[in-house]
């Protein structure tokens, strides 16, 4: 058997953000004032590549920006983190673009329009079939085609770990979802990935726990605040504790577990262990503000 090196490719969406910081979010018909207004780097595909490559991983980007003025911020963190983008290509139109509100607490509410993510279909996925095949690890998300994301569990070798985050939830056929190892998902995720195969549960604990049974390989449940759940077959459940922190802006900080968990995984961390390093990471990705620009790097203390 080949030695695969420690690769993470991360098939899926590349934003631009535009935020904005307020005291409270608006009610409808309302207006507020509110400062920021930058455009910065994001997208939930893009965020997770620069969290594991800042970290020190070698990492593979497929997707698409447009040929509008956002694409260069848009790619800003990527080339800094050293992402590989020879698969990222340029097709016509508007980068995709994310409209983030920030209030006072950190919590946010993000409108997404996809723009070029809307290109990531299934021919496009498979023509990137070299940066897919060549890593350990592969990560997609819900910002692309549900017809790119279903493509990419046959082009994932046998010995690599293909890890899905249903975010937003696609009704995706059930072999993809049966193929993750991880699927990560959030409670309202959980509760409607099992919504999709047919179960009835009274939480997301108890829906993940079908979701085990009906054949997914194993599941991470991520419960914000309250820290986040390892389930793998054959094997008790793991509670993984939250990292106490201040948080000043929350918005990527989901995307920063996810790529700190790829990162292990493809290391050859366990499941449980790798979990607990992201939610380390995930809780210094809120003590600043942005996406990207708050993720650590390999040097950085982690809060404990």
């Amino acid at each position: 058997m080949t030695t695969r090196s420690p690769v993470v490719t991360v098939v899926g969406s590349i934003n631009a953000d535009l935020s904005a910081v307020v005291q409270r979010h608006p009610s409808p018909g309302e207006t507020l004032h509110g400062t920021g207004g930058e455009i910065t780097p994001g997208g939930k595909g893009a965020n997770q590549a620069v969290a594991a490559a800042k970290l020190g991983g070698t990492v593979r980007m497929v997707g698409a920006v447009g040929t509008d003025a956002n694409s260069e911020p848009a790619l800003l963190e990527l080339r800094a983190a050293g992402v590989d983008l020879t698969a990222v290509d340029e097709v016509p139109g508007p980068t995709g673009l994310a409209i983030i509100t920030v209030d006072a607490a950190g919590e946010n509410t993000i409108i997404v329009v996809p723009g070029a993510n809307g290109a990531m279909d299934a021919a496009r996925v498979t023509a990137a079939r070299a940066a897919v095949e060549g890593a350990a690890v592969v990560i997609s998300q819900g910002e692309i085609p549900r017809d790119g994301i279903e493509a990419i569990p046959g082009l994932v070798p046998t010995d690599a770990r293909f890890l899905l985050n249903p975010a937003p939830v696609l009704n995706l056929e059930r072999s993809v979802v049966l193929a993750a190892d991880p699927l990560v998902v959030n409670e309202h995720e959980a509760q409607l990935v099992a919504d999709q195969f047919g179960i009835a549960s009274s939480g997301a604990t108890a829906a993940c726990t079908a979701l085990l049974t009906a054949g997914v390989r194993s599941i991470v449940l991520t419960l914000g605040a309250d820290g986040a759940v390892v389930m793998e077959h054959g094997s008790d459940s793991v509670s993984i504790p939250a990292v106490t922190v201040t948080a000043v802006d929350t918005t990527g900080a989901g995307d920063a577990f996810i790529g700190a968990l790829a990162l292990k995984l493809a290391d050859g961390d366990p499941l449980v262990d790798a979990a607990r390093f992201a939610a380390r990471v995930g809780a210094y990705a809120v003590t600043g503000r942005g996406a990207q620009t708050s993720y650590p790097s390999a040097g950085d203390d982690l809060p404990a």
